[in-house]
């Protein structure tokens, strides 16, 4: 173990979450007084700059700490391949998928889906497939990477760390901490970044700059004599577990039978998976969606894309410099050697970071980073609960029970929460054990067999106007099976200790996953058109506006001044959340995000949000045309469920903590001429500004490639 968090570290830690209960306490006293939908009106306001920065923070999360740089103490520079992928895969967000969701109108990705094919079967595969990468590659790999750090600080049981997390997680949602991420956000990506890069000046320092990082790191080779000697261990060391880094260590892309990164895989298999997190997750889509404009929304890609540069730097060779300084540690010998070190008997590569960090950071300034990461993962865990609880009930739940009450949609989504909980601590194990302890690796091949026919299923229904729901559906039904089949025979067929024999299938043992992932892709695209062509083709409405062929037949106007266009009124009667304030005015894309944020959000998570004091709200029925946002079938008939008594002290203490309120709700407007006109401005783009974005795309996509060829020779 090495060194522990001191006094002044914990002091800090402890001040760091002092302060963030009294933000959360002070959030929700000011949303019993005002409104936190205003967050969300703003968000169709927000600026290039700020979306920017949310698309960086919102993916680079403690998970990748812990993850790139293990991978970086693994195998070197390779694992930096995701990250220079990613920022090309952000233009192809900005340019191509964001116009065409703007042009129909959607807010969330399976509306997408309903939209673009029609029927609900894609609907409910995109949910499915959702919730099982929310609990097996981010809600478990959060919780495990969050008690790598607390177990490294503190020395505590792994499992006891995860506890505490859970249980601080639950005590700042609870409280409202977590709605206050809109007001911490900021402050966590500036000292997260600021503390990466101290931590990189300060340990490349220590190693002679980026020279001596390449120099050392090939000498990174642990003293077998001296472990043996230390540890009195009894078993014979034969050399058949890898301690010396790769002869490739310091190159990106590699060989086409490595087994890490082959290039081939990577651009035809692990492209396609990236194209799905970039383009078609609910979670990077929606920040864009914010955008006042099609130019901000591209602003934004372009700015988030330069910030995905600096985790080579500030993660991936820290973790190589790790491995220089603790050799005995990170390379460990055998199994018996690993599970001393870390526990797992994989590999200690996942320790990089937090040793690190324990190591050279000065006393308070580790305290301090270690608060800011744990505080921005349970921001993460939040967000997924809200997420994977919100599809479970509105996406399946609901569509099985159709009659169910909105308190029985909070309750059922606070138990989906409890379940995927379990399941994601009963998985920690497994992701200890996968991919020779890289964690990283590990989330990217659990992607690379689920994801692949997500993409093609978005990237022909953006691009091909010929294929329909029936096509969609059986492409993406065979990839699913064929990839879900490829996973459960990894998980049957698991690798062995690296001083065991290999006995597995070829297919398994030698087949890397990223060809399995480029095979799921055009296979499933295949299917796809095969059966596209043989079937009738979509109707023209579903073509007309959900590809980017559309585009070109859009009529895009010069923004007036939308304070002007739209003033707000407060006596407005049109209203969909209970408020009958600031509503009839607005633009209708405005009123689709707070029909969102008052019924989809608020239903499930606790966000006493929306309630005005000025207009208390009454027990109404919750229709389906509130909803505004994909879910418009779900309910429809009087909510009864949870008003048939007077509720006594017990009941509205449960509500609170779950967040449910009653409310008002009445159907919100319908499409209007005014929503042509809204789309044909967010679509419109100064001449001027049009090249300079054009100019900026050219210099980014140039410095993309550029990364690569640099760290490739």
């Amino acid at each position: 173990m090495g060194p522990s968090m001191e006094i002044a570290d914990i002091a800090v830690v402890a001040l760091y979450f002092v302060l963030v209960l009294g933000i959360g306490f002070f959030a929700m006293w000011k949303a019993n007084q005002s409104t936190v939908s205003g967050y969300f009106l703003a968000g169709r306001t927000m600026n290039w700059a700020v979306i920017g920065a949310s698309l960086f923070v919102s993916n680079i999360g403690s998970e990748h700490f812990i993850g790139l740089a293990g991978s970086g103490a693994a195998s070197g520079f390779a694992v930096g391949a995701w990250e220079f992928n990613a920022l090309l895969l952000l233009q192809l967000l900005g340019w191509v998928f964001i116009p065409v969701y703007i042009h129909c109108g959607v807010y969330t990705m399976p509306e997408y889906l309903s939209k673009r094919y029609g029927g609900k079967r894609l609907k409910v595969y995109f949910a499915g497939l959702s919730l099982l990468l929310y609990i097996f590659t981010k809600l478990s790999v959060d919780l495990y990477a969050g008690a790598l750090f607390i177990q490294e600080s503190l020395g505590w049981n792994l499992y006891l760390s995860i506890i505490l997390l859970i249980t601080m997680t639950a005590l700042l949602t609870i409280t409202g901490g977590l709605v206050a991420v809109i007001y911490t956000d900021t402050l966590q990506a500036v000292l997260m970044i600021g503390g990466a890069l101290s931590l990189t000046v300060i340990s490349l320092v220590k190693v002679g700059g980026l020279d001596g990082v390449r120099e050392k790191y090939m000498e990174a080779i642990p003293n077998v004599t001296a472990i043996l000697a230390s540890h009195n261990y009894s078993f014979p060391y034969t050399n058949s577990c890898r301690i010396y880094p790769k002869p490739d260590s310091l190159k990106l892309l590699r060989g086409p039978l490595d087994e890490d990164i082959p290039w081939p895989g990577f651009l035809l298999g692990q492209t396609p998976a990236s194209i799905w997190y970039w383009c078609a997750d609910q979670v990077i889509v929606q920040r864009v969606l914010a955008a006042k404009n099609i130019a901000h929304a591209k602003g934004s890609t372009l700015m988030a894309g330069l910030l995905k540069i600096l985790p080579m730097f500030i993660i991936v060779i820290p973790g190589m410099i790790s491995r220089i300084m603790f050799p005995d540690e990170l390379a460990c010998i055998g199994p018996e050697h690993c599970m001393a070190v870390c526990g797992s008997q994989a590999g200690c590569s996942n320790i990089a970071y937090p040793r690190l960090v324990m190591s050279i950071m000065p006393v308070g300034l580790r305290g301090l980073m270690m608060a800011v990461m744990i505080a921005a993962l349970m921001s993460d865990l939040d967000s997924i609960f809200n997420s994977a609880s919100t599809i479970f009930t509105l996406d399946i739940y609901k569509m099985v029970r159709t009659c169910a009450s909105s308190c029985e949609l909070v309750v059922v989504g606070r138990l989906f929460v409890i379940f995927m909980v379990t399941i994601s601590i009963a998985w920690v194990p497994v992701i200890i054990e996968m991919q020779g302890g890289q964690m990283y690796l590990y989330i990217q091949e659990m992607s690379g067999y689920l994801t692949p026919p997500i993409a093609a299923l978005f990237l022909l229904g953006v691009f091909w106007k010929r294929c329909n729901e029936t096509g969609a559906f059986w492409g993406g039904m065979t990839g699913f099976i064929l990839g879900t089949t490829r996973l459960i025979l990894g998980f049957v067929y698991r690798e062995p200790r690296c001083n065991q024999t290999d006995e597995r299938p070829a297919f398994i043992a030698h087949v890397h996953y990223m060809y399995i992932a480029a095979g799921l892709f055009w296979v499933s695209g295949l299917v796809a058109v095969v059966v596209s062509l043989c079937t009738p083709p979509p109707t023209k409405e579903k073509i007309q506006r959900t590809t980017v062929w559309g585009l070109r037949n859009v009529e895009k106007l010069p923004v007036t001044e939308r304070e002007e266009t739209y003033k707000l009124t407060s006596k407005s009667p049109v209203h969909c959340n209970g408020n009958s304030t600031l509503q009839k005015d607005l633009p209708l894309d405005v009123q689709r995000e707070r029909c969102l944020d008052g019924a989809d959000l608020k239903l499930l998570m606790p966000s006493p949000c929306d309630q005005d004091p000025v207009t208390p709200s009454t027990d109404a029925p919750t229709p389906l045309e509130a909803y505004c946002n994909g879910h418009a079938e779900l309910v429809g008939r009087k909510d009864e469920g949870c008003r048939q008594f007077e509720k006594g002290m017990c009941l509205r203490l449960f509500d609170w903590i779950c967040g449910y309120k009653e409310q008002t709700a009445t159907p919100a407007p319908k499409a209007t001429e005014e929503d042509e006109r809204i789309v044909m401005e967010m679509l419109y783009e100064p001449p001027k500004i049009k090249l300079l974005l054009n100019f900026g795309l050219i210099i980014v996509c140039f410095l993309g490639l550029f990364m690569f060829v640099y760290f490739s020779l």
